[in-house]
């Protein structure tokens, strides 16, 4: 009749994690509200370095970043090291990984 397969341990895991992020959001967001506002500054209102950033988890070498968005591979360079000098983001074997989660439309708020 139905083939219902039952979810793997690592995919409960993930899901569970992504609803405490949710439930938690409040919290942190006031616990990393100053680097977020950093992270915000340094972007600005630039749609593909706002991609660049998200795609910054540390499975990404900067040229597949470059690559997926079509941010210019100095400018992301820049921002990969403004990032790190401002002690937002860390880079291994050339993959940038920002030091917080950041929420699905953090530009697009008004709010600083």
């Amino acid at each position: 009749m139905y083939n219902l397969t039952m979810p793997t341990d690592t995919e409960l895991l993930t899901e569970i994690r992504d609803l405490l992020a949710i439930m938690a959001e409040p919290q942190i967001a006031e616990r990393d509200k100053r680097q977020r506002q950093e992270i915000k500054e340094l972007v600005g209102r630039r749609p593909k370095a706002q991609a660049a950033v998200y795609l910054m988890d540390g499975n990404r070498k900067q040229s597949e970043i470059t690559k997926a968005t079509g941010f210019h591979q100095g400018d992301l360079s820049k921002l990969v090291k403004e990032l790190v000098s401002g002690k937002l983001a860390t880079v291994v074997d050339g993959k940038p990984r920002l030091g917080l989660r950041l929420p699905p439309g953090l530009f697009d708020k008004d709010t600083k």
